[in-house]
């Protein structure tokens, strides 16, 4: 599925939220700033968006994606190579549930939209917390539902609606975006999510929201 609508990806999230997709990702990020990694680890890769704008504001020493999508990493390095990011970025197709790292590997470890595609949260969280060195953050950005009545009702309206009616249009593939809504109404949210990243064994953990709720920031340590 990624695969169909990876040449359209990077469009449609800037399209679908107004640009804002991309405030958000900067606020996940800067939860790592007081830690300052070296090593990076960016799960769930996709177009290396997280990864190139990680570069951008932490200047780790080594930034590594992971994806499952041959397709989406293909448009990624091409973005590496036009930003000349190549020796500082590498994107690796694997699974994120069973990532191909010894224990104890990186810094820190982000996921952007990323953990709800998981077919064993757990696992995923499990093995991603595994690669971690002690102390190691790892921070999850991913979508929400909002709570605000009138705009839980807008909200829902987009989702189910108009996101997949422009998934059809521009991507071809409105299953895709039916599917997007399908998982994040399937998401274990807020305190359920960070309820989770406990019994996995992280520590410190807290949640942000974004937007009135689109999405939150979820954080923890190893």
């Amino acid at each position: 599925m990624f695969d169909k609508i990876a040449f359209r990806y990077d469009f449609l999230n800037r399209f679908l939220s107004a640009g804002i997709d991309v405030s958000w990702r900067k606020k996940a990020i800067a939860q790592l700033k007081e830690l300052r990694p070296q090593s990076v680890l960016d799960v769930a890769t996709g177009t290396a968006d997280v990864a190139i704008l990680t570069e951008k504001m932490l200047h780790p020493a080594k930034i590594t994606g992971v994806d499952i999508s041959d397709g989406m990493l293909e448009i990624g390095r091409k973005k590496l190579q036009k930003l000349g990011l190549q020796n500082k970025i590498e994107l690796l197709q694997g699974d994120s549930e069973t990532l191909n790292f010894p224990d104890n590997t990186f810094d820190a470890i982000t996921v952007a939209f990323g953990v709800r595609n998981f077919q064993n949260l757990e696992k995923g969280l499990s093995e991603m917390r595994r690669v971690l060195r002690p102390g190691g953050k790892l921070v999850v950005l991913e979508f929400s539902r909002p709570k605000q009545p009138l705009f839980k009702v807008i909200y829902n309206l987009y989702m189910k609606t108009i996101a997949p009616g422009f998934g059809k249009l521009i991507a071809k593939n409105k299953d895709a975006y039916e599917y997007l809504n399908e998982s994040v109404q399937r998401f274990p949210e807020g305190a359920d999510f960070i309820g989770i990243l406990e019994k996995t064994g992280y520590v410190a953990t807290y949640a942000k929201t974004l937007t009135l709720e689109i999405c939150t920031v979820y954080c923890g340590k190893k």
